[in-house]
């Protein structure tokens, strides 16, 4: 899943799909005396992310609490993207740079284990990361660059809502954003069963977002990911809660669904500031 590209023509060094890291340009030297290149200095606020993460985020079943929840969000809300080795300036985020094909959405791993996981998704522009949902868990989401939409749901009634539910049930889910975001804006968190669990992701301009997932996703684990399908409220019919045309504009029925064929990712290495797992 993961690849590297190295463009000699251009002496450039970096990610496939459109987005590269870092560019080193080559000079003729007097002598052949080749020098080490010196060690990579990891970004403090990467390094004190990951430390808190591993400290924070205690395993499946549980759920950060509030003051921690506090504590990855100032991180995260003071964190550029310097500090995965990202800039403005690199092509993929260059606004006027056409896409050709299919806007297909990139991401990268900076770090996982059992407990948490650090990556980071590409999205060209009018890409889009369709509705899905993150079972027992609790994610760290922060949009580095670009601006995006992000729409998100929460269900109505919670319970048993990490089972795995068969494709074509539909159940009610009131929404909890429906926004466009500009980076550098806050860093939103959803959990478990609230803050809006379901989301969906479509790029405006081209966009690159920072997420911290505790516990990460495992089939193994019954962690899986379910895609859905929204419809208006009004389409089925509802007893028990008996909304009006209007109160009804706040909640939408989702729809599982088959995995999605625009849920496609393409995996690629992170070639941005190395961790000090230590």
């Amino acid at each position: 899943m993961e690849t590297r590209a190295v463009d000699r023509g251009s002496n450039r060094i970096g990610h496939v799909n459109k987005v590269q890291y870092v560019r080193r340009d080559f000079k003729k030297r007097k002598c052949r005396k080749i020098k080490r290149p010196p060690i990579p200095v990891v970004p403090m606020a990467l390094q004190e992310l990951f430390v808190s993460c591993r400290e924070v985020f205690k395993g499946p079943g549980t759920v950060p609490l509030p003051c921690d929840v506090e504590k990855l969000c100032c991180i995260l809300d003071n964190m550029k993207a310097e500090d995965v080795g990202l800039s403005s300036n690199l092509q993929f985020f260059k606004p006027n740079v056409p896409v050709k094909g299919s806007p297909r959405v990139t991401y990268t791993t900076i770090y996982r284990c059992d407990n948490f996981s650090l990556c980071i998704f590409f999205l060209p522009a009018t890409g889009v990361i369709p509705l899905h949902n993150h079972p027992g868990m609790t994610v760290f989401s922060k949009l580095l660059l670009g601006k995006m939409h992000i729409k998100s749901y929460d269900w109505v009634d919670p319970t048993n809502s990490d089972d795995t539910a068969q494709p074509c049930e539909r159940r009610l889910a009131k929404l909890k954003a429906d926004a466009v975001f500009t980076s550098p804006c806050s860093t939103s968190v959803l959990y478990p069963t609230s803050g809006g669990n379901i989301h969906s992701f479509t790029a405006i301009t081209p966009c690159a977002v920072l997420d911290v997932l505790g516990p990460p996703y495992s089939m193994e684990d019954g962690r899986d990911c379910s895609y859905y399908k929204e419809h208006p409220y009004a389409s089925f019919p509802n007893g028990d809660m008996g909304l009006g045309e209007e109160e009804g504009e706040g909640y939408r029925w989702l729809e599982e669904i088959e995995v999605p064929e625009n849920s496609q990712m393409d995996g690629i290495e992170y070639l941005g500031p190395q961790i000090s797992d230590i």
